[in-house]
């Protein structure tokens, strides 16, 4: 069968769920090509999950009119989306008169920004908004948020199918022709899709996807960045997010100290640019690093709050000699006609997703006229919290429904019927990772050992599969090979 769509999305992270998204506000048919087997799999679900005010970006900037403009919006987001966000507030802190300029410097920038709030604050004052966290002056924010990255890409991506985007997981884009009218796009399985718009989402893989039409201007320098995951014993300790004064010349942040939307606080990340773009790995020197770094923003951290590391890489268009960021790249070039070209979207990618969403609509409002959906639904509903729920309602709900009386996982207190549910999401997504980035089932103190095989048999049973079918998250990573008791 021919799958001839409006437009092509090729990406399925925050922000190509974000387009995918607000394109469905128009009457377009739409495909969404994904080389994984999900969405979130890469940059966009492995980072810090905080919504930044946008002071730390280049007055007149994409990066920093998006970020602005999607960290002011993201109440109502949230509210559409129905997950969970808390604009908790942030410190920059620094110790010494070279750091306070720093800071000076920040809030003139973020002021510049149109960024609300922000304040230059004493030892004092730090102490008052939160306890342990060392340092002499700080640049407070106060409309800096955090939300759970994997939740809020995955709301997109399902708002979007629900008002008639269709998602293709692990389809590999190998080749993009221009015939005629249209482009014909090629996937790694050999399957052909045509569509009269293109649009470029592909994060890492952004500037192979731009050479594949003729684009060569691009290149993308992976930098990973580690991170430590504490134990939600440690959030006892931090209530807002900790930064260090930025250095310029690195590719991220700096290490920082952030709690998360569900309870845990994050250490990281550092900044190591790689050859590869693909390089996930944890190692004992920059772990070594985060400790040290994280135990001198708040030295209440012991050993026993680490539970686990991850990294992420980020898509920069800067070398590591020259350093800091480039702007975000978002262009339509008149010899490549009906194609949208993003590059180099990196943090805070996160925040300016659905600025940067409406930005590409416009460009091709600039093309051509848009007739709007008026089916259009921004209203999605997510899995209901069982834990969240008071006592009166637990009762009621599990009378309603035993399977709210199964816990399947024990440190998150995740019960089976949310599980079931995340079986059976919108998106058809099988693995087990996908189970767990809907739950958080997995994401506790044992980190799956008493739940994961619980999960996969699960999907066994709800999915009609055999044993050796399972995938824990991407391609050929089947969790069994052989006989299983």
């Amino acid at each position: 069968m021919k799958q001839q769509y409006d437009v092509i999305i090729i990406g399925s992270g925050v922000v190509g769920s974000a387009i995918a998204r607000e394109l469905t506000r128009y009457e377009f048919k739409i495909g969404v090509l994904e080389k994984e087997l999900d969405v979130v799999c890469e940059t966009s679900g492995r980072n810090s999950g905080v919504i930044h005010a946008g002071f730390n970006n280049k007055p007149g900037s994409l990066m920093a009119k998006f970020c602005v403009e999607g960290c002011l919006g993201f109440d109502k987001v949230a509210k559409e989306l129905d997950i969970p966000f808390k604009r908790i507030g942030k410190l920059v802190t620094g110790f010494t008169d070279e750091d306070m300029e720093i800071l000076k410097k920040l809030k003139e920038q973020g002021d510049k920004n149109g960024v609300p709030g922000l304040r230059i604050i004493s030892e004092e004052e730090i102490k008052k908004i939160d306890p342990n966290v060392a340092g002499k002056v700080a640049l407070y924010s106060p409309m800096t948020g955090i939300v759970n990255p994997f939740i809020y890409t995955i709301a997109l991506a399902e708002n979007a199918y629900q008002n008639g985007a269709v998602f293709f997981f692990g389809r590999e884009v190998v080749a993009i022709q221009r015939k005629e009218e249209c482009y014909e796009v090629t996937t790694k399985n050999n399957e052909k899709y045509y569509a009269k718009w293109l649009i470029n989402s592909a994060g890492l893989n952004s500037d192979q996807i731009a050479r594949m039409v003729g684009i060569t201007d691009y290149t993308i320098y992976p930098c990973r960045g580690e991170y430590f995951i504490l134990d939600q014993k440690a959030s006892a300790y931090l209530k807002v997010p900790a930064y260090p004064v930025p250095n310029k010349k690195e590719g991220g942040l700096g290490v920082h100290l952030t709690p998360t939307i569900d309870g845990n606080v994050l250490i990281g990340p550092s900044a190591e640019y790689l050859d590869e773009k693909d390089n996930y790995a944890a190692t004992k020197e920059v772990m070594d690093k985060l400790v040290a770094e994280g135990t001198k923003i708040l030295p209440q951290i012991k050993r026993e709050h680490f539970i686990r590391n991850f990294s992420g890489i980020r898509p920069k268009l800067v070398e590591k000699e020259t350093g800091g960021y480039a702007d975000f790249v978002i262009e339509q070039r008149e010899e490549i006609p009906n194609m949208i070209n993003l590059i180099g979207i990196e943090s805070p990618g996160l925040t300016s997703a659905v600025p940067i969403a409406r930005y590409v609509v416009e460009k091709m409002k600039q093309k051509e006229e848009l007739k709007e959906n008026q089916n259009f639904n921004p209203i999605r509903k997510g899995i209901l919290n069982f834990t969240e729920q008071t006592d009166e309602r637990k009762a009621e709900l599990i009378k309603e429904n035993p399977n709210y009386g199964e816990i399947i996982c024990r440190c998150e207190s995740i019960t089976k019927q949310e599980i079931l549910e995340a079986i059976h999401n919108p998106l058809g997504v099988e693995t087990v990772t996908g189970v767990k980035n809907r739950t958080r089932a997995m994401m506790g103190r044992c980190q799956g050992g008493y739940c994961q095989t619980r999960i996969a048999e699960l999907i066994i049973q709800e999915k009609q599969k055999k044993v050796e079918e399972v995938i824990y998250s991407r391609q050929q990573g089947k969790m069994f090979v052989g006989g299983v008791r």
